[in-house]
C-alpha cells in the first residue's frame, strides 16, 4: 500500500492509530469479518439503520461484546419507540458490559415516539441515572443535508453536558475540519474529540452496499458527501492517510483536545485495518 504521509508527522498519529474506533453497521457478514481481521484494541462502533430500527444494532452489539471487543451501539433517538424501549435497551447493554453509547438524533422520518432529537433521548439517560459511563454526540463540520448549522450549532452547546465526547461527522476537506475544530474550542465546547473520516474502500463495492442498505438512507448519504462521491470516482481521488497528513497539526495540538479517529469503514474492516496497520508500520 502506498503511504504518502511523512513518517515523522506519523510518529506523531501513532498514539491515535493505535487505538482507534472502527464504524461498521450491521449485516449478515459483518461479525465474522471484524473477529477475522480486526484486533481487540480497535473499538467497534456499530450504527442504526432507520429501516431495520435498532433490534440489529443492539444484537450485533452483543455478539461483538461477548467476543471481548469494546462495542460502542449507536441509540439513534428518533428510533426509540418509547420509555420501555429505552429501559430495554439499557437493560441488554449495561447486561453484556457495554458502558458506552453514541447518541445522534436520527434521519427517521417520523420519529418512532417521542425522541424527536438527541437532547431528549439524553434527558431521558439522565433521568435514569446515567446508565452509561460514557456517552458520545455528533458534530458536524460541514452542513447537515437536512438541519440548518444554526440548529446543530445549538445543539452541540445543549448536549454538552450530557457527552463524555464529540464525534466530528465524515469531512474530506482538511482545512474545513482545522477551522471547525478551532470554532468548536473557541465556542468553550471542551468535549474530547473523535475526529471521523473515511478509511480506503473499494468504490464498487461501496456502491453494491449501498443498494443493499436501501434506496432511501443511499440517497441521504448521497446529499450530504457528494464531494466524497466525486472524489472516490477519481484515481488516486481521495487516500486517507493524505488526510490525515495535512490535519497532522491540528490533531496533535493538546488546545484541540483530540482524543482519537472515528473510521468510517462501511464495513471493509479488512481493508481498514490493513491501511492502520501499514501507516502504523511507517510510523515506525
Amino acid at each position: 500500500m502506498r503511504i504518502s504521509a511523512s513518517g515523522r508527522r506519523l510518529s506523531r498519529l501513532a498514539p491515535l492509530l493505535r487505538a482507534p474506533r472502527f464504524e461498521v453497521f450491521p449485516s449478515p457478514a459483518i461479525e465474522a469479518a471484524v473477529a477475522e481481521h480486526v484486533p481487540r484494541e480497535v473499538t467497534i462502533t456499530v450504527t442504526a439503520s432507520p429501516a431495520r430500527g435498532l433490534g440489529p444494532t443492539i444484537d450485533l452489539a452483543e455478539r461483538l461484546a461477548a467476543r471481548g471487543y469494546r462495542v460502542v451501539p449507536h441509540l439513534s433517538a428518533r428510533l426509540v419507540a418509547d420509555d420501555a424501549q429505552l429501559k430495554d435497551i439499557v437493560a441488554r447493554l449495561t447486561g453484556c458490559g457495554v458502558d458506552d453509547v453514541f447518541v445522534p438524533a436520527g434521519d427517521a422520518d417520523p420519529p418512532a415516539g417521542r425522541f424527536d432529537s438527541a437532547l431528549g433521548l439524553l434527558d431521558a439517560l439522565a433521568a435514569m441515572g446515567r446508565p452509561f459511563s460514557r456517552v458520545g454526540v455528533t458534530g458536524y463540520p460541514q452542513s447537515h443535508p437536512l438541519i440548518a448549522d444554526d440548529i446543530t450549532i445549538q445543539a452541540m452547546w445543549d448536549k454538552r453536558h450530557h457527552a463524555s465526547y464529540l464525534v466530528s461527522n465524515l469531512c474530506l476537506n482538511p482545512r474545513v475540519l482545522r477551522a471547525w475544530i478551532a470554532r468548536v474550542r473557541s465556542r468553550g465546547v471542551a468535549l474530547p474529540l473523535y475526529v471521523g473520516l473515511s478509511g480506503p474502500v473499494d468504490r464498487a463495492r461501496l456502491l453494491r452496499m449501498a443498494a443493499v442498505a436501501g434506496v432511501a438512507e443511499s440517497r441521504r448519504f448521497a446529499a450530504g458527501h457528494a464531494e466524497w462521491f466525486l472524489r472516490m470516482g477519481t484515481p488516486q481521488g481521495y487516500r486517507p492517510e493524505r488526510l490525515l497528513d495535512r490535519l497532522a497539526g491540528p490533531l496533535t495540538d493538546p488546545g484541540s483536545r483530540v482524543e482519537g479517529l472515528h473510521i468510517f469503514t462501511f464495513n471493509q474492516v479488512r481493508q481498514a485495518e490493513q491501511w492502520r496497520q501499514s501507516l502504523l508500520s511507517s510510523a515506525r
